[in-house]
C-alpha cells in the first residue's frame, strides 16, 4: 500500500491530508488562530459542584465551563494537588517529583464534594474539545505524550500498548523503562516504540519528564486560575508525531517552514526517509494539483456512491450517525440475491471505514447494511469489517451483525466531526432563482479588477475561473483577455479551475494570494 501526506498551508488554516493507494481517508484541517486543544493542562478554577451528576464545572478560560466527573480526576489527584499547593508557597525550592511522598489514592466509589470544594484551582488537561452546545471535557490524571511513550505523573506504573503483540518484546520494553524512569512517574509505551533502542527511549523520557517539571516549576503564589500550563504541540505537529512513520512514500508540503519542520522531524526517525520530503512550489494549489480538492467534493456530502453503482446515505443526529447501504444497481445484476448482498456489503464496508477515518465521526454509529440470511456472510462481513477498522487510530468497539441486520460501531470522539459542506449554489442564478445574461460576464469581471487594481495598485494579476470561461477569456489573437489588459495597462495570467462553478471567478496576485473584491 501506498502512502502519500500532503500539506496544505494558508494563512488562515493547515490542512493535511493522508493518502492510501491514491484515495483519501484521513483529513485534518487546524485554524491558526486556535490555541484551544486536546492534550492542554491548565489550571482551573472550580465554579460549581454538581453532586447529582457527581461533576464539577471548571472554569479553564473558555466561554463555556469545563466538565470534569469524579472518575476522572486519577487515583492520585490528592498527590498531584499537594504538590501543586506545595510550588505555590516554595517556589525555586520544590521537591523533585521523584522524592516527593504520595498521598493515598482517592476512593473509587467517592463522592466529587468530598475531594473539590467552589473556588478551589486544580490542574486539569483537556480530554475533549468543546462539541455542538457541551463546553471542553476535563481530567486530572494528567499525560503527556512523546512519540514513543507517554508521560503520566504519579501514577508509578508501567504499561505497554496491547498492540505489540510480541511477548518477548512487551517484556523487553517493560524491563527497559523500568530501569530507567525515576520514582513517582508512570510511562505507557506506545506501538511505534517496538523494536526502539534504550537511549531513543531514555532521551525521550528525560524531555518528557523535562516539559513537566519545568511547566511546575513556574507555579507560584502570584500565578491566577485560570491559566495554561503545559500546552500541546500544535495540532498540525500532533498528527505528524501520531501519523508520520517511515512507510510513506511522499510527504509534499507548500510552505518552506513546515517543510523544515518535517524533515527535521523525519531526520529523527528516519534519516535515510529525509528525501521523500518535498516543497510544491507551483501557483496551482496543492489540493487541486494532487486531486484532493475533487476528492473532497465526492466524500463529504449525504450521499456517497462506490463501486458498482452502490451507494450509502449518511445521516447525522445529536445523539448518533446513521448509515444506510443501498445497492443501487447492483441490485439488478445476477440472480444470487444473498452473493450480491454480501458483495454489495464488503464493498460498503471498506467505504463506510473509510468515511469514519475521513469525517473523524464519533460517539454511536448505527448501519443498515443489506439483509443477509447465511450466518456465515454476516460473521464474513463483521470479520472484514475488524479487520478494515484495524487502521483507524481512534479507539473503537463493534458489534456483530443484529437480528434486523444493525451493525453498531462506538468510535472515540475528542473534537467536533469533520464538516464539509459540498452544497453549492447555482452556478448560473446563485440561489436567487434568476440570472444575469452571460455575455455580461466579461464586463462584470472587467468591473472587478477596476476595483482591485485600486485597492491594491499592482499591475500583476492572476484570474482563475471555469476552464471554459477560461478558454472563452484567451481564445484568438485578439483575446478577451488581450483586450482587457491593453485597455487597462495590466498583465492578467489566466487560469482554469475544474473546481470552480461556470460562472465563479476570483483574482490573485502572481504569488498566489487572493484579491481582496469586496
Amino acid at each position: 500500500m501506498s502512502k502519500d501526506l500532503i500539506i496544505s498551508v494558508s494563512d488562515t488554516e493547515i490542512s493535511i491530508a493522508l493518502l492510501e493507494d491514491k484515495q483519501l481517508v484521513e483529513l485534518n484541517k487546524e485554524k491558526r488562530n486556535i490555541k484551544f486543544s486536546v492534550g492542554d493542562i491548565y489550571l482551573g478554577k472550580v465554579k460549581k459542584i454538581m453532586p447529582g451528576l457527581n461533576a464539577a464545572f471548571i472554569n479553564v478560560g473558555f466561554e463555556k465551563d469545563a466538565f470534569l466527573h469524579y472518575l476522572d480526576l486519577g487515583a492520585q489527584f490528592r498527590t498531584l494537588h499537594r504538590f501543586y499547593t506545595q510550588a505555590t508557597l516554595n517556589r525555586g525550592k520544590m521537591t523533585p517529583v521523584s522524592k516527593f511522598k504520595p498521598e493515598p489514592d482517592i476512593d473509587k466509589d467517592g463522592k466529587i464534594s468530598d475531594v473539590l470544594t467552589s473556588g478551589q484551582t486544580v490542574i486539569v488537561q483537556i480530554t475533549k474539545e468543546p462539541i455542538s452546545t457541551k463546553g471542553p471535557r476535563l481530567a486530572s490524571e494528567v499525560s503527556i505524550a512523546g512519540r514513543n511513550l507517554v508521560l503520566m505523573p504519579f501514577a508509578d506504573k508501567v504499561s505497554v500498548s496491547s498492540k505489540i503483540e510480541n511477548n518477548d518484546e512487551r517484556n523487553r520494553l517493560k524491563l527497559l523503562i523500568q530501569s530507567i524512569k525515576p520514582k513517582n512517574y508512570g510511562v505507557i509505551v506506545r506501538t511505534v516504540a517496538e523494536g526502539k533502542k534504550v537511549a531513543v527511549l531514555d532521551v525521550e523520557l528525560k524531555e518528557l519528564i523535562s516539559r513537566w517539571e519545568t511547566a511546575l516549576y513556574s507555579i507560584h503564589k502570584d500565578v491566577k486560575s485560570p491559566r495554561l500550563l503545559l500546552g500541546e504541540m500544535n495540532r498540525t505537529t500532533t498528527i505528524l508525531r501520531d501519523i508520520l512513520s517511515t512507510d510513506f512514500n511522499s510527504i509534499i508540503v507548500d510552505d518552506e517552514v513546515i517543510a523544515g519542520e518535517v524533515k527535521s522531524y523525519i531526520r529523527e526517525i528516519a534519516p535515510e526517509k529525509e528525501k521523500i520530503v518535498k516543497v510544491y512550489k507551483e501557483q496551482f494549489p496543492l489540493f487541486d494539483h494532487i486531486g484532493i480538492g475533487r476528492q473532497i467534493k465526492g466524500l463529504f456530502g449525504r450521499t456517497i456512491s462506490f463501486k458498482g453503482g452502490s451507494y450509502l446515505i449518511i445521516e447525522h443526529t445529536e445523539a448518533l450517525h446513521v448509515v444506510d447501504v443501498n445497492s443501487g444497481n447492483r441490485s439488478k445484476s445476477g440472480n444470487d440475491q444473498e452473493a450480491n448482498a454480501l458483495s454489495v456489503n464488503l464493498e460498503a464496508a471498506r467505504e463506510i471505514a473509510r468515511q469514519l477515518r475521513l469525517r473523524d465521526m464519533g460517539g454511536i454509529i448505527v448501519i443498515d447494511f443489506i439483509d443477509m440470511q447465511s450466518n456465515d456472510n454476516r460473521q464474513a462481513l463483521f470479520d472484514k469489517m475488524k479487520e478494515l477498522m484495524s487502521e483507524d487510530r481512534a479507539k473503537h468497539n463493534i458489534l456483530p451483525l443484529s437480528k434486523f441486520g444493525l451493525m453498531q460501531i462506538t468510535r472515540q470522539r475528542v473534537r467536533p466531526e469533520m464538516a464539509i459542506s459540498t452544497d453549492e449554489k447555482c452556478p448560473v442564478c446563485r440561489g436567487e432563482g434568476k440570472t444575469a445574461s452571460t455575455i455580461l460576464l466579461t464586463d462584470e469581471i472587467e468591473r472587478t479588477l477596476v476595483s482591485v487594481i485600486e485597492k491594491v495598485k499592482t499591475r500583476k494579476l492572476m484570474l482563475r475561473t471555469h476552464p471554459y470561461v477560461a478558454a472563452y477569456l484567451r481564445e484568438g489573437f485578439f483575446s478577451e483577455i488581450g483586450k482587457i489588459n491593453k485597455k487597462h495597462g495590466v498583465s492578467i495570467k489566466v487560469q482554469g479551475m475544474p473546481s470552480y462553478h461556470f460562472l465563479q471567478y476570483e483574482f490573485f496576485d502572481r504569488q498566489g494570494n487572493e484579491m481582496d473584491m469586496t
